[in-house]
């Protein structure tokens, strides 16, 4: 994810300028770095202790965090027409990590 993350450098800072925040809280990239904090935060705590403290509130809060729900992120993603492919290919990235620690979670006994 790091890398990942990493290789969207140029094209984070395209849309930095190409979509600025209009009358939303956060910009794209701002929402697009709370999620990141909050999914790295759920997959540190998975790979270092194999489960998360609070496993029902970060089940609700995993189930919620659904990026394309996110309407500035979804009008982003289905907008750009082909474009920032590799920021893109982050969010479906970053989603899928989501849905998988969910389903982890979820498929763990007590």
């Amino acid at each position: 994810m790091t890398n990942t993350y990493q290789n969207t450098r140029g094209e984070r800072q395209e849309i930095s300028i190409q979509f600025p925040p209009e009358d939303e809280e956060f910009s794209i990239l701002e929402e697009l770095e709370l999620l990141t904090v909050n999914i790295r935060g759920y997959a540190s705590q998975i790979q270092s202790t194999g489960k998360i403290v609070n496993k029902d509130q970060a089940i609700e809060k995993l189930q919620a965090m659904v990026v394309l729900n996110i309407p500035q992120i979804a009008s982003f993603y289905f907008g750009s027409n082909g474009n920032y492919e590799q920021i893109k290919s982050y969010i479906r990235t970053l989603d899928y990590l989501r849905l998988l620690m969910l389903e982890y979670l979820q498929f763990q006994s007590d």
